[in-house]
């Protein structure tokens, strides 16, 4: 028999005599950093490859935490909780760690009943942990005296911790378990962090890597991080120019499905995108997108564009915005909340923001934009905070539910994710959008999570894509 809880608002044991030899119980949960730092916290376990995030991004790392210990303790929340549950003891336990538990990991934590001794009321049972690929990082037995009265308590509601991480960027990994991994050009990786960055994706099952570059630097770097690159394929070429050049080639020749940078400058790897004759153009112009986890917005939000189009004109706005709603259908949000920025709600002759909003959302009236609920000009108070918009008497669907922040320029685009970030404990993911696969944009400042949030990212818009079943010529808006 397998345990199953018919109120959440209830925590039930089975008390010895209801339970059978082979009756099971689990539970599901993935690894972010939070959990880490939480463990940390409670444990006093100060290990830097499990908490610190400058260890974390360093090329020993590898994107890998070995943290069995909270496995182990997955195991105990099971016990505790479902199987026998609440009023169980423990006696005894031992754990064997068959493989490091890795930062993304979902983990799926089984319990199963082998043995019951009738005279001490206690239960032997088999411990096992797998990851979300079926590996089996944690095995073992655990003993424990099981209850003999009944005990049905309301649940308890723990209290909220907001740490600088919180769980967007892990919805985006969960929602890419799904897809098979795509093949992505990884463009001259030859140093430690965008090597590691491609490995780690890999290893995750999101990215199959194409490493272009120079072998020998490859390789070079591969050996200076410890890092085992001998299952990819590597693809030899004397310079970043002709890496960028290649990675390209590779696209149209229907081998690589998304691109993603190396140690090259954006410019770079870009001119060989937006070239007329052998490049990736579409219809749309290009843009960039982050995705936000906002520990104080309830929803993730996406930002454009603040990496690409410096002062955009309204052409290209428009398709900013498609390529903004693109990605929100990619994530399974099938009518983004799309706000257009500027420093007030009303339209001003003298803001031209102001103009290009009300442009915007009237080209979404004639069916120009489709897929999201656009509205504009809204300041950023008013975009976010349904409290700013009611005190502005502001009827939208949009105004305080935003799930699209689309800024005037580059500038403001800019200033508002750093804002985010270092003021909000904000993180985000990013992709480049309207070429005819999505590009990877990573830096070096990003952490472990954000560099395989954006691989999943590009996955899931390289599925979705699939799923429209559109040629890449015809993404226009």
């Amino acid at each position: 028999m397998e345990r199953h809880q018919n109120d959440d608002r209830y925590i039930e044991n089975l008390t010895f005599d209801e339970i059978q030899v082979g009756d099971e119980a689990h539970l599901e949960k993935r690894l972010t950093l939070d959990d880490i730092k939480l463990f940390a916290i409670m444990s006093g376990d100060v290990n830097p490859s499990h908490v610190d995030d400058d260890f974390a991004r360093s090329s020993r790392f590898q994107e890998v935490i070995a943290h069995g210990m909270w496995g182990g303790a997955l195991i105990s929340t099971v016990l505790g909780t479902q199987l026998p549950g609440p009023g169980t003891l423990y006696l005894g336990q031992t754990l064997s760690f068959r493989a490091p538990v890795a930062l993304g990991d979902k983990l799926r934590v089984s319990v199963r009943v082998t043995a019951k001794d009738d005279v001490r009321s206690q239960l032997t049972l088999d411990c096992r942990c797998e990851n979300q690929r079926g590996k089996v990082v944690i095995e073992g037995e655990a003993r424990v005296l099981a209850p003999t009265e009944k005990i049905r308590r309301p649940r308890t509601v723990m209290p909220t911790v907001r740490l600088a991480e919180r769980g967007r960027l892990h919805e985006i990994l969960s929602a890419a378990d799904h897809p098979p991994a795509i093949p992505v050009a990884v463009v001259h990786p030859v140093d430690d962090v965008s090597l590691t960055g491609a490995v780690a994706a890999a290893h995750q099952g999101l990215i199959i890597p194409l490493l272009v570059g120079p072998e020998a630097k490859i390789r070079a770097a591969a050996d200076a991080a410890q890092l085992d690159i001998s299952e990819f394929e590597l693809i030899d070429v004397p310079h970043s120019h002709a890496a960028a050049e290649r990675a390209v080639a590779l696209v149209r020749e229907g081998r690589a499905e998304a691109l993603m940078k190396g140690a090259l400058h954006t410019d770079e790897l870009m001119h060989e995108v937006l070239k007329r004759d052998g490049g990736l153009r579409t219809e749309r112009s290009i843009s960039h997108v982050m995705a936000f986890d906002v520990p104080t917005y309830p929803r993730p939000l996406f930002i454009t564009d603040a990496a690409i189009n410096i002062s955009p004109s309204l052409d290209q706005k428009r398709d900013i915005i498609c390529n903004a709603i693109e990605l929100a259908h990619a994530l399974g949000n099938h009518d983004p909340k799309v706000a257009i920025l500027s420093a007030v709600e009303t339209i001003n002759p003298k803001i031209p923001s102001t103009l290009d909003a009300a442009a915007l959302c009237k080209m979404a009236d004639r069916g120009q934009i489709q897929g999201g609920t656009l509205d504009g000009p809204l300041a950023f108070d008013n975009a976010i905070s349904e409290s700013a918009a009611r005190t502005k008497g502001i009827d939208s669907p949009v105004a305080g539910r935003a799930d699209i922040l689309v800024a005037p320029d580059l500038e403001s685009a800019n200033m508002l994710m750093k804002q985010l970030t270092y003021l909000a404990d904000a993180t985000g993911a990013g992709l480049v959008l309207g070429a005819r696969v999505p590009i990877i944009l990573t830096s070096r400042a990003d952490e472990a999570i954000t560099r395989m949030a954006s691989c999943a990212l590009a996955l899931l818009v390289a599925d979705h894509q699939k799923l429209k079943g559109l040629p890449d010529s015809d993404q226009g808006a």
